[in-house]
C-alpha cells in the first residue's frame, strides 16, 4: 500500500511539473504568440503585409543579428523571442518597394540593444529606434503603415481582446489605458483647435500601426521606467509630445514621441536607481 501511494505522489507531481513547465512556455513566449496571430488576424483581413517574403527578410534578419551581437558582447546564445517581436513589428509597420529596407531596420533595431546603453542597459525599444531612424533617414525608400481596418470591427476587435491579455499579463495594463486615454484628450483638443471632426481626429486609433504600437512597444518592459507612478507619467508625455509633433503636421508622431520620450526617462530613471543605491 506504501508503495501504490508513494508511485501515485510521483505521479502527481510529475504531472504538476509537466503542467508547470508548459504553463510556463506559455508565459515566456505568450507575446510572440499574440503577435503572431495579430499579424495573420490583420493580413487576411486586409493585407497588412508588403509580401511574405519581407515578413522572412525581418524575422531572420532580427534572429542573426541578435544570435552573433549576443554571442560577441556577452558570450551567450540570447532568447530570441524578443527579436522575433522586433522583426515582425518591422515587417508590419513599415513600407517600401526594395527588399533591403526590411533587413536594414531590423539588423538596426536589434543592433541598439547592444549599442545605445547606460549602465549595462539598452534604453530605446529596438523597433522603434529602427522604424523611426529609417522613417526619418530614407524617407525616399521607407514609408509606415497607414492601412486601417475600415469599418470591420472583427480584426479590431481580435486585435484589442489579444493586446489587452498581453499587456494585463504583462502587468503594463495600465500603461496602455493611460496612452489611450490621453490620445482622446489630445484628439478632442486637436479637433477644437484645427476645426476638423472629432471622430477623425481619434481614428488612427482603430489602424494596425496604433494597435501595435500601444500593445507591444510603449508597454517594453525592459526600456520602460520601474514604478507604476512613473509608467503612468511616461504615457501621458509620449502622448503629449505626439499631440505637438501632430500640430506640427509630423506624419510619424507616435515614434517620434516614443523616440524622445522614452530613452529620456529611461536614463533618468537609472540615474535615480544608482543614486539611491550608491
Amino acid at each position: 500500500m506504501k508503495n501504490v501511494k508513494t508511485e501515485g505522489v510521483a505521479v502527481i507531481q510529475e504531472q504538476t511539473k509537466k503542467s508547470t513547465g508548459f504553463l510556463q512556455v506559455l508565459n515566456k513566449y505568450s507575446a510572440p504568440i499574440f503577435i503572431s496571430l495579430i499579424l495573420l488576424a490583420g493580413h487576411l483581413s486586409f493585407g497588412i503585409l508588403e509580401s511574405y517574403t519581407t515578413v522572412i527578410l525581418a524575422i531572420a534578419a532580427s534572429i542573426i543579428t541578435d544570435l552573433v551581437l549576443g554571442r560577441l558582447f556577452f558570450g551567450k546564445w540570447k532568447n530570441l523571442a524578443s527579436a522575433y517581436i522586433s522583426g515582425i513589428s518591422v515587417s508590419i509597420l513599415i513600407r517600401s518597394m526594395f527588399y533591403w529596407p526590411y533587413i536594414l531596420t531590423a539588423m538596426i533595431s536589434i543592433t541598439s540593444k547592444y549599442v545605445l546603453r547606460y549602465k549595462g542597459k539598452h534604453i530605446w525599444n529596438p523597433s522603434n529606434f529602427g522604424i523611426s531612424w529609417m522613417l526619418f533617414t530614407a524617407p525616399f525608400s521607407v514609408a509606415g503603415l497607414s492601412i486601417q481596418w475600415g469599418n470591420n470591427i472583427w480584426p479590431m476587435l481580435v486585435i484589442w481582446v489579444l493586446g489587452t491579455v498581453i499587456v494585463y499579463r504583462a502587468k503594463k495594463f495600465h500603461v496602455t489605458f493611460t496612452y489611450v486615454i490621453s490620445f482622446i484628450f489630445f484628439a478632442f483638443v486637436r479637433s477644437y483647435l484645427t476645426g476638423d471632426a472629432f471622430l477623425a481626429e481619434v481614428a488612427p486609433l482603430t489602424g494596425p500601426m496604433y494597435q501595435l504600437f500601444i500593445f507591444f512597444m510603449i508597454t517594453d518592459p525592459p526600456t520602460g521606467v520601474r514604478s507604476k507612478k512613473g509608467q503612468i507619467l511616461v504615457a501621458f508625455l509620449i502622448a503629449l509630445v505626439e499631440f505637438v509633433l501632430r500640430m506640427n503636421q509630423f506624419i510619424y508622431a507616435p515614434f517620434y514621441a516614443l523616440f524622445l520620450v522614452g530613452p529620456l526617462a529611461k536614463f533618468i530613471d537609472i540615474r535615480k536607481e544608482s543614486i539611491t543605491q550608491g
